[in-house]
């Protein structure tokens, strides 16, 4: 595995896979790597002939009282990892590599509206950094196809309607959530929690799994519903930003009467930490 900290090397080695004819996969992480990131790793070895990923802890998605500072960097056990899983490139830039001007001075990338939703409610600068950070990961790697995994997914969500609207020539894979047994949702956050908060932590699983019942049997009282479970994370220790039930294709909000694929989102605090989950599901499975 070859490790590039200059965009100049990242491009050398990108064209050479290039002028070979190799497709090119991208998964971009902000390090501290488990289980989940690797299984992006291994979808993109099976993607394409060629893998890079990328490790930056982003500072434009970071909001002023975020944990930019604490977020755990482990670089060295990543790329040990990293090597063994296959991959081809490490891009592993400063933030001065990122954003050669000054933070306030750097151009942005943003995806209007679904962007100041949901988390970007409550974390405004998080979509925004995200969006300017993947568009440039993607002009300098010029990847064939990028993974993601699909426990950000109104991430995911933004990163494809950033793709759509710019004209990237990039396929956008949405890989789902990797958990741990009793089902909480992988993160490089979750080291912030102790033993007992992390069992603690698979309600959020628990909640999602009941309202997907409720939705695939066919329930329709969509306020109700998310009112219930905010309650009920409340009542368990939890400090719900929200409860959300919105549609796949859009992430709007359903209608009573629609057919269409559903997802759950939650985001809450447990302690200093937050969390987010979600979970797909057809209305009325259950009942057909």
């Amino acid at each position: 595995m070859q490790t590039c900290i200059d965009i100049a090397d990242v491009r050398r080695v990108r064209d050479a896979w290039r002028a070979q004819g190799e497709r090119v996969a991208c998964v971009p992480t902000m390090g501290n790597l488990h289980a989940g990131h690797l299984d992006l790793v291994r979808h993109a070895r099976a993607a394409a002939e060629r893998v890079v990923v990328s490790i930056f802890v982003n500072p434009l998605q970071f909001g002023p009282q975020e944990d930019f500072q604490r977020y755990p960097r482990t670089e060295q056990a990543d790329a040990e990892a990293l090597r063994a899983a296959g991959v081809d490139v490490l891009f592993l830039p400063s933030v001065q590599v990122m954003y050669p001007r000054p933070l306030e001075a750097t151009t942005r990338v943003e995806v209007p509206g679904i962007s100041n939703d949901l988390c970007g409610a409550f974390r405004p600068a998080l979509f925004r950094g995200v969006a300017t950070v993947v568009a440039r990961l993607f002009n300098i790697v010029q990847p064939t196809v990028a993974i993601f995994g699909e426990k950000d997914f109104q991430q995911l969500f933004i990163i494809r309607r950033m793709v759509e609207d710019l004209a990237f020539a990039v396929d956008i894979v949405g890989i789902p959530t990797v958990r741990e047994p009793h089902g909480l949702a992988l993160s490089s956050r979750n080291g912030y929690l102790d033993a007992a908060q992390r069992q603690q932590a698979g309600i959020l699983y628990q909640t999602l799994t009941r309202l997907a019942q409720r939705l695939a049997g066919g329930a329709r009282d969509y306020a109700d519903m998310q009112a219930r479970a905010t309650e009920d994370l409340k009542s368990s220790g939890f400090r719900p930003d929200y409860v959300a039930i919105r549609r796949v294709s859009d992430l709007g909000q359903p209608r009573q009467n629609e057919v269409e694929e559903l997802v759950i989102l939650i985001a809450a605090w447990l302690d200093q930490t937050r969390l987010i989950d979600n979970l797909r599901v057809v209305p009325g499975a259950a009942s057909k």
